[in-house]
C-alpha cells in the first residue's frame, strides 16, 4: 500500500466514523501520512486526530481511538497503535498477506468491489442534449455515481452540463455492446470512431481483449475443476515453476481458453512468464479499481472506467498463462492462489463492463 492509498484509507475511516455517528466533523479533503516520529511505531503515522479534535469537541486521543477500529478493518492494514496526544501509527500487512486480503475482498464483495459511500446523500444533476453519445454517457454515469452512494438525475435541455463530442454517425449497426464501447471508451473531448474495428476479434480491439480476458478467467475455473482443485487466496508466487515445467505455448493457450480452443488470430502468446513477474502489475491494477470508480463518478467520466478495464485485461493476459499446472506439475497452494486472483480479475472485468452497460460473456 502506497502513502497515497493509505491516505485514502484514513479518509475512509473518518467518513465511516462520521456516518455511524461516532464523530461530528467535516471530512477533510486530504490526510497526510508520514514516517512515524520519535515515540511512534509501525510503517506510517498520521496526525489526523489532532486535526479533527477541535471540531469534534473531543480530545485528540479519543478521536484517534474512535478511528482505530475503522482502520484495523481496512485492507492492507495489520495493526494500529495510538501514541502520545493522539498520533495514529499504522503497520501494514506483509506483501503476501495483503495480496490475499485484496483477493478475498473481491471475492466477498463480488461486482460490488470498489463501491463506496463517498457520494452518499449527493445528487448529481446531468443535463444532456438529445444526442446518442450524451445519452450513453449519462446512462453509464447513473450506474457509476450509484457505486459511490450518490444519485444521478438525467434531464434534457439547456443549460447543458454534459456534452461530449457528438457521434459522427449512427452506431446502431455495430450492435449494442460494440456501440456503447465506441461511445464510452474515448475521452469526452475526442470524437468516437464508428467502424467495424470494434467488432473484430483480434488483439488490436481493446473491447475484445477485455471480454477475452474475462472469458479466460471463467475457462480457468472450469479447467481447474477438471484437474481437481479450486480457488483459495494465498501465496501467489511460491513455488515458482521452472522452464522445464512448461508445456508448449499452444497447449497452454488451449487450456487457458477452454481446453480445446486455440487463441484467436492475432494473439501471439510468448512463453508464459514466471508468476512473480506477472502477479504484481495485476494486483496493482485491481487495487486501483476503487480509485478509478470514484474518479469516474466525481469527474463524470465513464471513459476512465473503460480505459482502466483495458489496463486490467492487458496485465491479466500474461498472468493467466501461469495459473494452471504445466506438464507433470501437480496443483499446489500457489496454483489455488493464482486461480483465486484470476477469478477476482474476471469479477472486476465483469463488474466494470456492467457499469458501462456491456455484456461480459463466459464463452467467446
Amino acid at each position: 500500500m502506497t502513502p497515497v492509498e493509505l491516505s485514502r484509507t484514513v479518509l475512509h475511516a473518518v467518513r465511516r466514523a462520521v456516518d455511524v455517528g461516532e464523530l461530528s466533523v467535516t471530512v477533510p479533503e486530504r490526510v497526510v501520512v508520514t514516517v512515524p516520529g520519535p515515540g511512534g511505531c509501525g510503517d506510517y503515522a498520521t496526525s489526523v486526530a489532532l486535526q479533527l479534535a477541535r471540531s469534534a469537541g473531543k480530545p485528540a486521543r479519543r478521536v484517534a481511538e474512535i478511528l482505530r477500529p475503522h482502520l484495523v478493518d481496512a485492507h492492507g492494514v495489520g495493526d494500529v497503535v495510538v501514541t502520545g496526544p493522539g498520533f495514529i501509527n499504522i503497520s501494514l500487512v506483509p506483501g503476501a498477506a495483503a495480496d490475499g486480503a485484496l483477493v478475498r475482498e473481491v471475492q466477498y464483495r463480488g461486482t460490488g468491489y470498489g463501491h463506496s459511500d463517498a457520494l452518499a446523500g449527493q445528487v448529481v444533476e446531468l443535463r444532456v442534449p438529445y444526442e446518442a453519445r450524451a445519452e450513453a454517457v449519462a446512462d453509464a454515469l447513473v450506474r457509476i455515481v450509484a457505486t459511490q452512494g450518490g444519485r444521478a438525475e438525467v434531464e434534457h435541455g439547456e443549460p447543458v452540463n454534459l456534452r461530449p463530442v457528438p457521434v459522427p454517425e449512427d452506431p446502431a449497426p455495430l450492435g449494442p455492446d460494440a456501440a456503447r464501447w465506441a461511445l464510452l471508451h474515448p475521452a469526452p473531448h475526442d470524437r468516437p470512431r464508428i467502424t467495424a474495428d470494434h467488432l473484430v476479434q483480434r488483439e488490436g480491439n481493446p473491447l475484445f481483449r477485455i471480454r477475452y480476458a474475462h472469458a479466460r478467467t471463467r475457462a480457468l475455473t472450469r479447467n481447474a475443476a477438471r484437474l481437481g482443485f479450486s480457488a483459495e487466496p494465498g501465496d501467489l508466487v511460491a513455488p515458482a515453476p521452472t522452464t522445464a515445467d512448461f508445456t508448449t505455448v499452444a497447449t497452454t493457450a488451449r487450456l487457458a481458453v477452454g481446453g480445446t480452443k486455440t487463441p484467436p488470430a492475432g494473439f501471439a502468446f510468448a512463453v508464459p512468464p514466471r508468476p512473480a513477474a506477472a502477479v504484481r502489475p495485476l494486483l496493482t491494477a485491481l487495487a486501483d479499481y476503487p480509485r478509478i470508480l470514484h474518479a469516474a463518478a466525481v469527474h463524470r467520466s465513464p471513459d476512465r472506467v473503460a480505459r482502466h478495464l483495458v489496463v486490467v485485461a492487458d496485465v491479466a493476459l500474461p498472468f493467466l498463462l501461469t495459473v494452471l499446472p504445466h506438464g507433470e506439475e501437480k496443483p499446489s497452494a500457489a496454483h489455488r492462489a493464482r486461480l483465486a486472483l484470476a477469478e477476482a480479475t474476471g469479477t472486476v472485468l465483469a463488474g466494470g463492463l456492467s457499469l458501462l452497460g456491456i455484456d461480459a460473456p463466459d464463452h467467446l
